[in-house]
C-alpha cells in the first residue's frame, strides 16, 4: 500500500491509499480524485492521465517506454517528466510519491 498525493493544477492536493498492484489512474479514479479521466481504461491510449513525476522518483516509478512516449506526445504540456498514471503501479516503495496533473488531460 502507498500513499499517493495527487496534486491539480491549482494546487489542490489528494492524498490517498493505493493499494500494490494497482495503477496510479486507477488509485485516482476510485478515490474520487479530480483531473485524471483515464478514457481507455489503462491501456496506455488515450493520455488522459498524464501526470508530472518529481525526478527524484523516477527510479522507483521508472521511464515511459516507446509506447508509453508516443502517446505522451499527443498530450499537452509534455514535460521531461511526464508520465501516464495508467503506466505506474503502486507499490510501498512509492509510498510517499506527489504527482502534479497538467492544467488539461484533454
Amino acid at each position: 500500500m502507498a500513499r499517493i498525493t495527487y496534486v491539480e493544477f491549482n494546487g489542490t492536493a489528494h492524498s490517498v491509499e493505493v493499494a500494490n498492484g494497482v495503477s496510479l489512474m486507477e488509485g485516482a479514479i476510485s478515490n474520487g480524485v479530480p483531473g485524471i479521466d483515464g478514457d481507455c481504461g489503462g491501456n496506455a491510449a488515450c493520455a488522459t492521465c498524464h501526470v508530472y513525476v518529481d525526478g527524484a522518483w523516477t527510479g522507483k516509478t521508472g521511464t515511459p517506454n516507446e509506447m508509453e512516449d508516443a502517446m505522451l506526445d499527443l498530450a499537452d504540456g509534455k514535460r521531461d517528466n511526464s508520465r501516464l498514471a495508467c503506466q505506474i503501479l503502486a507499490s510501498d516503495d512509492l509510498d510517499g510519491l506527489v504527482i502534479e496533473m497538467p492544467e488539461t488531460q484533454h
